[in-house]
């Protein structure tokens, strides 16, 4: 049966005065109740705040994401629950996509899912974008789990919108979630595949690499978990062994990433590197023509680089041809690439050089 439904807002905020005026300014017409749950500010967060609702409570921190979050979630009053990050904002096209999406609501669903667009380069090309349960049935009290990199635990009947949100970083705290996560190693709580998953993001993300290859090989070993997880590590720990000149290496763990779905553009465009660095033209040209030839997955939850998808093979594949000496070619897949980024200065240096070919 579709009707409008009231929704609540649901947030938790620590220090977010110079995003949370943005975020919340994007939402307020689009929701029914703003419940914000302030977790230590030291500054004026929670004024700001007040310009928009009078529903705020404070929660004493505990180094666990999931208990803030799971207590927001306990204050809201209306039908739906929507939840968003201090720095987190809707586009207006977007504002639009969910006013209409509210006016002729589908209640029987149990979660909405959003694109979360989290990447993007200086011509406003997405670079990382993914899915996550946005929308949920406040009846049915879903449950935040984890003390870092927190998930909801949602069942039942799901949508995958057409509606973004844009996440919009300010300011950045490296250290705050692997300082967690140790915290817990010394007070000798037990990791869930998820939090042995997760600090291996975490010990990556800090160059920490063979620290982080042991907990992948963990995750990877456990033959559990989700395979979109898996596609990310396998891509990870092949970054890693690009980097330190073992191609043999990265692409064993490509081909292992294909073990959990299909050929990625991502897995793909690693793979061609790989040959391009061994000087194998010819192969690396098969896996590049192959990233293009893919067809994204619409509706899939995973981690993507849209430049796999994009303009990125078209640009090595310029390269590729044109050592290959097919410059007519490597000219055509670079004016390609350029329509993606037409200000790059690779690709402008690449147009000069044919130019001065006479192509």
């Amino acid at each position: 049966m579709e009707h409008s439904i009231n929704i609540s807002l649901c947030m938790i905020v620590k220090n977010e005065s110079n995003t949370i005026r943005r975020c919340l300014s994007s939402v307020k017409n689009m929701v029914d109740e703003i419940i914000i749950v302030d977790t230590g500010s030291s500054d004026n967060t929670k004024d700001i705040c007040r310009e928009f609702t009078d529903k705020i409570y404070d929660f004493k921190w505990i180094d666990n994401f999931s208990a803030a979050r799971n207590f927001s979630f306990a204050k809201a009053t209306k039908d739906y629950i929507l939840w968003l990050d201090a720095d987190d904002i809707l586009l207006p096209e977007d504002i639009e996509k969910f006013k209409a999406m509210k006016k002729s609501f589908d209640t029987s669903l149990d979660s909405v899912t959003m694109k979360y667009n989290t990447g993007f380069d200086e011509y406003g090309n997405i670079t990382l974008s993914y899915r996550r349960n946005r929308l949920v049935k406040a009846s049915k009290n879903f449950k935040w789990i984890g003390f870092v990199h927190e998930y909801l635990e949602v069942y039942g009947k799901t949508f995958d919108s057409n509606i973004n949100i844009t996440h919009g970083k300010i300011s950045y705290k490296p250290n705050r979630n692997i300082e967690i996560y140790e915290s817990k190693i010394k007070e000798g709580i037990h990791f869930s595949l998820r939090d042995i998953l997760y600090y291996g993001h975490e010990l990556y993300d800090h160059s920490r690499y063979i620290e982080a290859i042991q907990y992948y090989s963990k995750f990877l070993d456990s033959n559990e978990g989700w395979s979109e997880d898996k596609i990310r590590v396998c891509n990870n720990i092949a970054d890693y062994y690009l980097s330190v000149n073992k191609p043999e290496d990265a692409r064993k763990y490509v081909f292992k990433s294909f073990e959990y779905d299909n050929p990625r553009a991502e897995g793909c465009c690693r793979i061609g590197f790989s040959f391009i660095y061994e000087n194998k033209l010819a192969q690396a040209v098969f896996w590049y023509e192959m990233a293009l030839k893919l067809e994204k997955p619409k509706n899939s939850l995973g981690f993507f680089n849209d430049a796999c998808w994009t303009w990125l093979p078209h640009l090595q594949l310029c390269v590729c041809y044109d050592r290959l000496g097919n410059h007519k070619l490597a000219c055509d897949h670079n004016e390609m690439a350029g329509k993606f980024r037409p200000n790059d200065k690779r690709i402008l240096f690449n147009k000069q050089y044919f130019k001065n070919l006479g192509i």
